[in-house]
């Protein structure tokens, strides 16, 4: 089978949760071939198995790519754009805009935006993208008749010209996919299944081709792009209107996705309970939770006495959404009531320029909360509490830094499927944690679960397992055994390699160019015997000797 990997800003070009997931697919399923089909991915590819290739790339951040802002061209290339679009596919650009934005102005749910986002779809197919028609004042126009219409939702009815042209912006650059050239008979045209490793824009391309081509499209998400949206810092400083209106196109783009995907496999049930909010049909979603390496945490995990019994360890991203204040806070009130015990906060290297505030932040209050014992990096053992990074000589690895500790602490106020919760039960460690996105679907009952911003709730969890080591223990075991049955690589990759192959029975079947002679090699070829080979060359046309 010739599967289309639909990804976006990782595999196989950078290394993430994300793009570790795709690379254990790609190499874990090697009966398929996989043409990868990247979204903002720039540079050197990785290493890639050799069922395998890069067949698009596409970068829509950058200024040469598909769909670039008419504002960012002079007035030569304008006219010319405007002269290669007749006045015929101008009109024809005109309404299927107005559809499209229609449909997210609209209170009421209904066909425009899906109607108008295929017109577009075929424009650009027809004409080769859609340079500067997005931006220009056609568009402008389309949008603001489309606020202002009767049934138009209050955050559209409330935009001026300035959200206007802000969300164009927007909406130009979120159509970028749509001016790609992968939907021809040598790109998407040829596979046999798309699979979309995220929703939202990674998604678009597998719609097209299921429009264009009828290929069926299998999405996974393990984060929903609309509540990433609504959670995301970067719309804060947003007008209301404007976020509105971003948060209609996402809303709409995901219902269209969910009704049009063949199948959905969230990550867990906190994303599937997202998805049937947007729309999803239940009978078509199917939950299959991440695969993750095991293996690398097992000499952990079968030593059940390492680990200091008075040591909590913290590990993850330090950004405020882990909500570390809480966790402070609960340590102070730990430390008041069992005095041998530490904490270690283990940061795991971020890009977010962000961090290094947040991180000062609070080290300045755990000067606060212990003023008469200095806090540090080193000496873990002097030190109530120590901040390190991942990589460091306290902490050279995961395994290293889950080994050091007891109890593993998650303290969020926001998560999706947290990884770090899944690699602690690996090792076999009892686990504390806030009841947020997916946590408690993971622990199942293995672990401890408390309200977020609630530090004195923490800190009871935490002791009555520092003072209790035997349910330590036992929680940890039971912890392991339920991430062996439901956690690993193995059980991901079975769930696909079924799914791959159920989709499969349900499509046309194909014939293309270059595939082989259909039926060369029967099934029974592959069953040993002395007359396999006359199979073989039955099969093949070759005369038997």
């Amino acid at each position: 089978m010739r599967i289309g990997l639909l990804t976006e800003g990782g595999y196989p070009y950078a290394v993430g949760e994300g793009g570790r997931w795709c690379e254990r697919l790609v190499r874990g399923l090697g009966q398929h071939q996989f043409d990868l089909y990247a979204l903002g991915g720039t540079g050197r590819p990785l290493p890639l198995p050799p069922n395998a290739r890069v067949v698009r790339t596409a970068d829509l951040g950058g200024p040469d790519a598909p769909g670039v802002p008419a504002a960012s061209k002079g007035p030569a290339e304008h006219r010319a754009s405007r002269r290669a679009h007749g006045r015929h596919e101008r009109r024809r650009f005109a309404e299927a805009y107005h559809r499209l934005v229609t449909g997210i102005c609209a209170e009421d749910e209904g066909t425009p935006f899906a109607t108008g986002l295929y017109a577009l779809a075929e424009l650009a197919r027809e004409h080769g993208g859609l340079p500067g028609a997005l931006r220009s004042d056609d568009a402008v126009r389309a949008l603001e008749s489309a606020c202002r219409a009767p049934g138009a939702r209050r955050g559209a009815a409330a935009a001026g010209l300035s959200d206007h042209l802000a969300f164009a912006e927007h909406l130009e650059r979120l159509l970028r996919p749509l001016s790609l050239d992968w939907y021809g008979e040598g790109a998407l045209g040829a596979v046999d299944l798309c699979h979309a490793a995220a929703g939202g824009a990674v998604a678009l391309p597998g719609l097209l081709a299921k429009r264009f081509f009828g290929t069926p499209l299998l999405v996974t998400e393990y984060g929903v792009p609309l509540r990433t949206h609504y959670l995301s810092p970067a719309g804060a400083d947003l007008s209301a209107p404007l976020r509105a209106l971003l948060a209609a196109f996402h809303g709409r783009l995901a219902a269209e996705t969910y009704r049009q995907a063949a199948l959905l496999t969230p990550g867990n049930a906190h994303a599937r309970r997202w998805q049937e909010r947007c729309g999803a049909d239940r009978a078509r979603i199917r939950t299959v939770h991440p695969g993750m390496a095991a293996d690398r945490f097992a000499e952990v995990g079968e030593d059940e006495g390492s680990g200091d019994p008075a040591t909590l360890v913290w590990i993850g991203r330090v950004e405020p959404a882990k909500d570390l204040i809480a966790l402070l806070h609960a340590f102070a009130e730990i430390r008041s009531r069992q005095p041998d015990a530490r904490l270690r906060i283990v940061a795991v290297p971020a890009p977010d320029p962000g961090a290094g505030a947040y991180l000062a932040h609070c080290k300045g209050l755990a000067a606060q909360l212990f003023p008469d014992e200095a806090t540090g990096a080193h000496a873990v053992g002097d030190n109530p509490v120590s901040f390190e990074e991942l990589g460091d000589p306290e902490a050279p690895t995961l395994e290293d830094a889950y080994a050091s500790g007891a109890i593993v602490v998650l303290s969020s106020l926001v998560e999706g499927f947290p990884a770090s919760l899944v690699e602690a039960m690996f090792c076999a460690r009892a686990t504390v944690s806030t009841d947020v996105g997916a946590v408690v679907e993971i622990i199942g009952g293995t672990g401890l679960v408390v309200p977020p911003r609630n530090p004195r709730a923490l800190a009871d969890a935490c002791l009555a397992l520092l003072r209790d080591p035997e349910r330590r223990h036992r929680l940890g075991a039971a912890a392991r055994a339920r991430a062996l049955e439901l956690f690993t690589v193995e059980q991901n990759l079975a769930a696909f390699r079924g799914i791959y192959l159920e989709l499969l029975s349900h499509a046309p079947v194909r014939h293309r160019p270059g595939d082989g002679v259909p039926f060369a090699h029967p099934a029974e070829a592959h069953v040993p015997g002395s007359w396999a080979h006359k199979a073989v060359t039955a099969g093949t046309g070759t005369p038997d000797a």
